[in-house]
């Protein structure tokens, strides 16, 4: 009996230890080949959101070419909304520009006087240690590079994700196919339900996501403007679209925020005034928004839900902050169902009972 129970120690010892090894290998390959991973899984995030409305226009008789194009079509639609709004707003910042950099040399002058009167540094003295900084940096034509080739790079990423999403979603049932052609036939079923569970759970959280950050842009675009801050809309707009990376996004586009209405001559009360609106903004989505709509959709406890934020943004940068939730959500679901890895889909979740989001809710009345 003892033999027995020492060998089955020692098989889940053993099966510990290949998981282990199998999620640092995992972490390697996805390091490496982030340049090209990311648009591909950018894109298969983004073609599980369309595909229920795919699935729509074919029951219809609109051929998977066409739905694939609409979907396609759709998505830049709706990005060339967000950039309209942005340079739209942006065109009215420019003019203020020239104001905003005088208050800007105002405060540094400030800001000089007080290192002087402070700590005894003179003006001369920090003019010297600012130029030797400037000369230790590099060059303007270093910078314009950079800047040409970091935008060439954003593009052909964006025709990449935009042509991977097309042709996932026209091939979307050969790749379901092949999947379940992976598995034994006595785990089709488990293997259907954890593709059907997989896709539910990424157009729960992106369409959930997508209608927060427009309730967001209403609730910064009525609070930025009540205040009195010049540019509202392009600020507002800024912080809803930035709520896209979790927990990091909100306070950066709310210190922008603030840095912008200091450099537009903002006093103290200003400055304070959109503070508040930030933090009326958090309460109402903390504990009003994100139940009501997203609710908890990918069911991750907070520990992890930092923890993958993290090795997300080391891996990936902004792009690993932006797809980590989902993709843990994925893992989770593929951890539930493999009896094998339930342990570790438990460690991951959370007791609490699942919500459901208003849109959800709102089907099943319409439905009733």
């Amino acid at each position: 009996m003892f033999i027995v129970r020492n060998q089955y120690s020692m098989e889940k010892l053993k099966r510990s230890v290949y998981i282990l090894l199998f999620v640092c290998l995992g972490i390697c390959i996805i390091y490496f080949s982030r340049e090209f991973l990311i648009p591909l899984i950018l894109a298969g995030v983004l073609a599980m959101l369309f595909i229920r409305f795919c699935n729509k226009l074919e029951q219809k008789g609109i051929s998977r070419r066409i739905s694939g194009l609409i979907a396609v079509v759709l998505l830049l639609v709706g990005i060339s909304i967000i950039v309209f709004l942005l340079t739209w707003q942006l065109g009215d910042l420019t003019e203020n520009i020239e104001e905003m950099k005088q208050h800007t040399l105002s405060l540094f002058q400030q800001l000089k006087e007080w290192v002087d009167s402070s700590l005894g540094i003179s003006s001369k003295q920090q003019d010297k240690l600012i130029q030797q900084q400037g000369e230790g940096a590099a060059g303007a034509g270093n910078l314009l590079t950079g800047f040409i080739t970091g935008s060439l790079g954003i593009l052909v990423n964006s025709v990449l994700v935009m042509v991977y999403l097309y042709l996932l979603l026209y091939y979307r049932t050969r790749i379901k196919n092949f999947i379940l052609k992976l598995v034994p036939s006595e785990n089709d079923e488990n293997a259907k339900r954890i593709i059907q569970q997989s896709t539910k759970v990424s157009q729960k959280y992106i369409s959930g996501l997508a209608l927060m950050i427009v309730m967001l842009w209403v609730m910064y675009g009525i609070g930025f403007t009540l205040v009195g801050v010049e540019n509202a809309i392009f600020f507002a707009v800024l912080c809803g679209i930035l709520e896209i990376v979790p927990f990091v996004g909100n306070i950066t586009g709310t210190s922008i925020t603030v840095l912008a209405v200091v450099a537009q001559g903002g006093q103290s009360d200003k400055i304070i005034a959109v503070i508040i609106v930030y933090l009326i903004v958090q309460f109402l989505q903390t504990y009003l928004m994100e139940p009501l709509v997203v609710g908890d959709q990918v069911n991750i406890n907070p520990l992890f839900t930092i923890m993958v934020l993290v090795v997300g943004e080391l891996i990936w940068g902004v792009a690993g902050m932006v797809l980590a939730i989902p993709l843990l959500g994925i893992v989770k679901i593929i951890c539930d169902n493999i009896p094998d890895l339930q342990p570790y889909g438990y460690l991951i979740g959370t007791d609490k009972k699942q919500k459901t989001g208003i849109i959800e809710k709102l089907k099943k009345k319409y439905k009733k």
